[in-house]
């Protein structure tokens, strides 16, 4: 797969939206890792809305845009602007390494073959990196 989420394989046009199962798998992934941010004391603040559906909506909607599905997260949203959207919070290593162990969780618990689930890993991987903004620890100690 490569960054579009398109087969290298010559002549398949596969997205890896398309591969993984579509929108029903990407409904899955991001309600499994919510589920996990849900209970978390370092990312449930980050969530001011007092229901995690509306943030769980706009991330299964960006995913599927992402890798080859419909674009009606930018048509909703406009550009994804991934990193000025997460400006006003704070995320620190502490918080990536939340954010990636519920996130991990979530994969895992797809059961996807292991050359879409790498792909899709990879991808959630840099982009927890590419969203830490802090890199030294809160001053209350937090």
């Amino acid at each position: 797969m490569n960054p579009a989420g398109e087969s290298d394989r010559p002549g398949a046009s596969t997205t890896l939206f398309e591969a993984i199962g579509g929108e029903p798998t990407f409904r899955k992934l991001v309600a499994e890792f919510y589920a996990g941010v849900a209970t978390d004391p370092l990312l449930r603040p980050m969530y001011p809305e007092e229901d995690l559906g509306p943030a769980a909506d706009r991330m299964t909607l960006f995913l599927m845009q992402y890798w080859g599905g419909p674009n009606t997260y930018s048509a909703q949203r406009g550009h994804p602007r991934l990193r000025m959207r997460h400006a006003p919070f704070r995320i620190g290593l502490a918080e990536r390494d939340a954010w990636l162990r519920h996130m991990r969780r979530a994969v895992d618990r797809l059961d996807l073959e292991p050359e879409i689930a790498g792909a899709l890993w990879d991808y959630l991987e840099r982009a927890a990196h590419f969203m830490v903004n802090a890199m030294d620890e809160p001053a209350d100690g937090a």
